[in-house]
């Protein structure tokens, strides 16, 4: 179990990380910080996913939401985790360019396509914060239950 002094593991841009330290995704724009974790045990997993679709390519498959949905639970399970254990909260998916909407909009593209990856496997969300036109910053750490702070660019602060 990590203590206090773990270190947070930065997840960058289609990257992801999977087990107990503590995880950070900065400045989640219209990309999505997937958290998802195990409601028994002190273990889960963050992607940083930039988009939903990713077309049969396999290198990276944390960047697009179709192939890290499974890639994570894969991980989890390597790691002792049960598929009927998992949970999610998803945050991001802000429309940074309202300038162009319609099918441009990939945040919402995004967050349609990771409900849509979850619910074929059955994992609930749990929690979530997307849309909007701000940049959120997250932090998850495992052996919080499942608890994600999230700070938006404007300064506000919540957790889910």
């Amino acid at each position: 179990m990590p203590g206090p002094d773990e270190p947070t593991v930065i997840v960058g841009i289609g990257e992801f990380y999977a087990g107990r330290n503590p995880m950070s995704s900065i400045g989640l724009g219209s990309c999505i910080g997937l958290v998802i974790y195990d409601k028994d045990k002190p273990l889960g997993a963050l992607a940083h996913i930039m988009l939903p679709d990713s077309q049969g390519r396999s290198e990276r498959p944390a960047k697009y939401a179709d192939t890290a949905v499974k890639f994570l639970v894969k991980e989890l399970n390597m790691l002792g985790c049960r598929s009927s254990s998992l949970a999610a909260k998803i945050c991001g998916g802000a429309s940074m360019f309202q300038a162009f909407s319609g099918n441009l909009n990939i945040g919402e593209r995004n967050v349609e396509a990771i409900r849509f990856h979850l619910k074929e496997l059955n994992i609930p969300i749990i929690a979530e914060d997307v849309g909007g036109i701000v940049g959120r910053t997250i932090v998850y750490n495992p052996a919080e239950n499942g608890k994600v702070s999230i700070k938006t660019a404007d300064g506000t602060k919540k957790i889910i």
